[in-house]
Formats: C-alpha cells, sequence, structure tokens
C-alpha cells in the first residue's frame, strides 16, 4: 500500500481539513484510501474515519516502536494511505511527523497556510525541505498543499515560486464551513461535528489527484510480524463504547478480538454491563456525561463485579469512571463506580500532556513487575487519593495520578491515566488475566 504523509509547519495550520480534502479527492479518483494519523491523537482519526469510512491507524514511534509501526501501518487496507501529521513536521521529541515518515520512508506533502502570501509559502517549504539535511535527517518533502488559498493569481504565484522538485499539489479554499469546532483536549469527534459533504467535496476538487497518488510510495514491510496466534474465544471482554468512552485505537480491538469474544456496552445510554470475563473502559469524555454516569447500571455493576475479583482496565476517562466521584470544572459532581480509592475533579487548564513511561512495580494487569510500558497522557482531570492506595507504576517520563506514581490498582482492577497501544504488549498480559 502506497502512502503520503500530510504535515503541517505547525499546530493549527489546518492538517486536517487538507487531509480530509485530500481522503476524499483519492476517493472519488476510484482510490481505496487508508486514513492514518502520526502521534497518539484519537479526535483527529475520529474524523478521517467519517470520510474514509475505515477506522484510522495510529503510528507513533514511542508507542510502537519502528516495526510496530510498520505492523500497524501494513494491517491497513486500501492502495493508498493517507497520514495526517501531528504538529508541526519536526515537532516533538519522541515521536514527530518527521520521524514517523523517515521510519516509514513516506514522501512528505507540506500543508502551508497561504492566507497572506505566495512567494513566502515557496520559501517556507524550501525551508523545511532544506533543514532535513541540516540535521542529518531523510526526509523527503515532496510537495505543498496551500492552505486557505484563492485560486487564480493566488494560486498561480504559490506554483510559479515552487521549484522545479517541489511539486505544486494544490490548495484548500479558504471556507467557513471547512471550520471544526473545538474545546478541551481539541476538535470535536467526527461524529459529532463532521464538515459539511459538499463543502469537502468541492474543496477536494482543488487539489490535484492524479500528482498526489504519484507522489506516494510504498514502504519497507516489518522485520517481525507480532504474535498473535492465540485462540479466538478465550473469555469475553466487555468493551465500553459510547461518547463517554470513545478513545480506542483500532489495534487494541483488533488485539482483543484476536484472543477473545469482544461484546461492546454503552453506559451512557443506561447498558448495564453484560456477562464478561473482563473489562475494559477506554478514555473519553465522561466528564459531559457525569449524570448519565452517574446513574449508569452498568458501574453499579462493574463495582459489584471488580470487588469479586473480575479484571478490569480503565484508560484516563476509563480511570476517573473506576473512581469513587468526577466533579466537573463548574461544579457538578457524580457518583462513579467507586472501585478505585480517589475522588477526581476536573480543571480549566489540562494537568498532563506528554508521552510517558512507566515501571512497574509489582505485578499487574498490563505488565510484569520489573516491565516498563510506553504510552501518552491528556488530560484536564486530577485524582484526589486516599492516603492508603496502591499504585502499580512508577513514572519515569510523564506525570501520572500523584507524586510520580500511575496505576491506582485495588483487587484485580487497574485505573491509569497512560493510554497504551496494543503493540506495548499491554493487552496481551490483559488478556491472560481475562483467560
Amino acid at each position: 500500500m502506497k502512502g503520503i504523509v500530510l504535515a503541517g509547519t505547525r499546530s493549527g495550520v489546518g492538517k486536517t481539513v487538507a487531509t480530509l480534502a485530500t481522503i476524499r479527492a483519492l476517493q472519488d479518483a476510484g482510490h481505496a484510501v487508508q486514513p492514518a494519523k502520526a502521534g497518539p491523537d484519537f479526535i483527529d482519526p475520529s474524523h478521517h474515519a467519517v470520510v474514509a469510512d475505515a477506522p484510522s491507524r495510529t503510528l507513533d514511534l514511542w508507542l510502537e516502536g519502528s516495526d510496530g509501526l510498520r505492523r500497524n501501518y501494513h494491517r491497513g487496507t486500501g492502495d493508498v494511505c493517507v497520514v495526517e501529521g501531528v504538529m508541526g513536521l519536526y515537532d516533538g521529541d519522541c515521536s514527530s511527523t518527521a520521524m514517523v515518515a523517515e521510519a516509514l520512508d513516506l514522501p512528505v506533502v507540506l500543508v502551508v497556510d497561504a492566507k497572506a502570501g505566495m512567494e513566502s509559502v515557496a520559501a517556507t517549504a524550501l525551508g523545511f525541505r532544506e533543514y532535513a539535511t541540516a540535521i542529518d535527517r531523510e526526509i523527503d518533502v515532496a510537495g505543498v498543499i496551500a492552505q486557505r488559498a484563492h485560486g487564480g493569481r493566488h494560486a498561480d504565484g504559490i506554483r510559479d515560486a515552487l521549484p522545479d522538485d517541489l511539486a505544486y499539489l494544490g490548495r484548500v479554499p479558504p471556507t467557513a464551513d471547512l471550520e471544526i469546532p473545538d474545546r478541551h483536549l481539541g476538535l470535536h469527534m467526527g461524529a459529532e461535528s463532521p464538515l459539511d459533504d459538499e463543502t469537502l467535496a468541492a474543496a477536494s476538487e482543488n487539489l490535484h489527484v492524479d500528482q498526489l497518488f504519484e507522489v506516494a510510495r510504498a514502504p519497507p514491510k516489518p522485520e517481525l510480524e507480532r504474535d498473535q496466534s492465540a485462540d479466538a474465544g478465550d473469555g469475553r471482554v466487555a468493551v465500553a463504547d459510547d461518547a463517554a468512552f470513545c478513545f480506542r485505537y483500532p489495534a487494541t480491538i483488533e488485539r482483543l478480538r484476536a484472543a477473545a469474544d469482544v461484546v461492546t456496552f454503552a453506559p451512557t445510554a443506561g447498558d448495564d454491563l453484560p456477562e464478561c470475563d473482563g473489562v475494559y473502559l477506554p478514555g473519553g469524555y465522561p466528564e459531559l456525561h457525569v449524570d448519565a454516569l452517574a446513574d449508569s447500571p452498568a458501574l453499579d455493576t462493574i463495582g459489584e463485579r471488580a470487588a469479586d475479583g473480575l479484571p478490569v482496565f480503565g484508560e484516563c476517562g476509563g480511570l476517573m469512571a473506576l473512581c469513587r466521584s468526577l466533579t466537573t470544572a463548574d461544579g457538578e459532581r457524580g457518583e462513579m463506580a467507586g472501585v478505585l480509592p480517589a475522588d477526581v475533579e476536573m480543571h480549566d487548564r489540562y494537568q498532563a500532556l506528554d508521552h510517558v513511561e512507566l515501571r512497574a512495580t509489582r505485578g499487574t494487569l498490563t505488565s510484569a513487575s520489573g516491565e516498563t510500558l510506553r504510552g501518552h497522557e491528556f488530560h484536564y482531570s486530577s485524582a484526589n487519593v486516599d492516603r492508603d492506595a496502591r499504585f502499580a507504576f512508577e513514572v519515569e517520563r510523564g506525570d501520572g495520578i500523584v507524586d510520580g506514581q500511575d496505576g491506582l490498582t485495588e483487587y484485580q482492577t487497574l485505573g491509569t491515566y497512560a493510554h497504551v497501544h496494543a503493540e506495548s504488549g499491554a493487552f496481551d498480559r490483559f488478556l491472560d488475566a481475562v483467560r
């Protein structure tokens, strides 16, 4: 499967809209498109999935390693993969867009804000390409998409200013309907605020789709394939799946389904916990659904079954739901599952944002004692933890829950602020507990 990476000159330049327009343009030209996202984000991929009608692959060197990155890429389907970058091309010390492009040997298409420039767009693109040489990195900046560019003289001026070996691959016009609303943690989810289909289709017509496909190339395949030979049906995992628990990597669900029967439930819709041998509560927006969760029979049942030893794993929003209570930034308070000895409070500013590394101080649901896990944390909440609470991890990079610790644990329940990827092996160990 061929691929291209759409990278920005900075955050907020319009990478997501350019990516969605590129996906739409390639689809309209008859290509089967696999979307992907560089970095650990859950929100941008939800918009990819709406337009491409396919889950978006997560490509993060810190979370997956180089072989895991390639494995995850090649598990995608289609004839061309469109990878949206994270922040600016070179930003990030753990898994920048440039690092992902280099690990996959994919060409980069630079998204440049052309709202108030023509020749300067070319100068910017040329500078980004030459910077790779200056830092001794093999980054192939192959072309440019001009974001917020008008047609006519504006587009012609940008194209004519580019050197011959930097392709002008079209533009995204300045259209108000192409703006996606945002809130804490980022944009609204794709199912909440999809772009208008006709507007996106019109914008995609300004892209040079044949050139985009021609620029794309296939990356090398991974040297080792991760063992996924466990028999399906060895246990049943219940996965929360609704607006409060919507942050899941596709590879995680694939791994769970490869070795267990997976059933979903929606706590905010009044679903009770189905019969199961283990529970996975992903992250999401529990703070937007405090009343529904406080009334949820599923959280009551999780509390009862956790006390009986049912394996329960909660990440970020899942951690919050497993605690005693959740209080919003506006002071709204709701009782949660009450499994973990902590009360959670939301804040107006984020409390942590980083790639993290955790070292297990005891055997737990996701790792053996002494092992390390790499993940990512981004949350606006903090947890007021009981003095005698037990933790499974020491934080070697990142913030964690409190005092350099993460992984609140009680019974066979683990709650952590860190999101981990299936390539970390965490879910293999979780499945061992389920079986």
